[in-house]
């Protein structure tokens, strides 16, 4: 029996951090399961109007943007979501308003959660240093170089840090995701990030 999430987010509001190229399941599932819980959810892209998910390798949904880089605060925000996609992170990374933005939850301890090539933002935003972590298997050197303690599991948790490596994983990473961010801020995340 599946383990009920109603309500353990409410009053929290969640910042999702993508651009054209993400994985289409890899936010729209997680996103779901956030709203399922309680939580609001604002997809924040670099640009407004909409930005174009994938299928792997095929076009996939269109996903509204609620908020725009320029426009959001990112003190307003509980929680971080960083879908995969292998574009998506790799735009992001050369969008200083998006790494910063990142970087606002890496340095305040909020709880952030990254999929697949989500973590690849992370590196920029001084974000995995000292963490266990876990990722699509391509970024372990990055990540590695960048300090990380690199595994190969299912759904690695690190002080408010939750990884996951595919969207086969999403079924342990959307609950582990919704009870680090049931807990909020982590001390722990802010000071290995210093």
């Amino acid at each position: 029996m599946a383990q009920t999430t109603n309500g353990k987010l409410n009053g929290k509001t969640v910042a999702v951090v993508a651009t054209d190229g993400f994985e289409q399941v890899e936010l729209t599932e997680p996103v779901k399961a956030l709203k399922e819980a309680g939580a609001t959810v604002h997809v924040v892209a670099p640009k407004p109007g909409q930005i174009q998910g994938w299928q792997h390798f095929d076009k996939g949904d269109m996903v509204p943007v609620d908020a725009t880089l320029d426009g959001a605060d990112p003190a307003r925000y509980d929680a971080l979501l960083l879908p995969g996609g292998v574009v998506n992170p790799d735009q992001l990374r050369l969008e200083p308003k998006a790494i910063d933005f990142i970087r606002h939850f890496v340095t305040s301890g909020k709880p952030i959660a990254a999929i697949c090539h989500g973590p690849w933002t992370l590196i920029d935003a001084d974000g995995v240093r000292g963490k266990r972590i876990t990722s699509w298997p391509s970024l372990k050197a990055d990540l590695t170089n960048a300090g990380a303690n690199w595994v190969d599991e299912q759904v690695v948790t690190d002080q408010g840090l939750v990884t996951s490596r595919n969207p086969k994983d999403l079924p342990a990473f959307c609950p582990k995701m919704i009870e680090e961010f049931a807990e909020g801020q982590h001390s722990g995340h802010r000071r290995a990030a210093e």
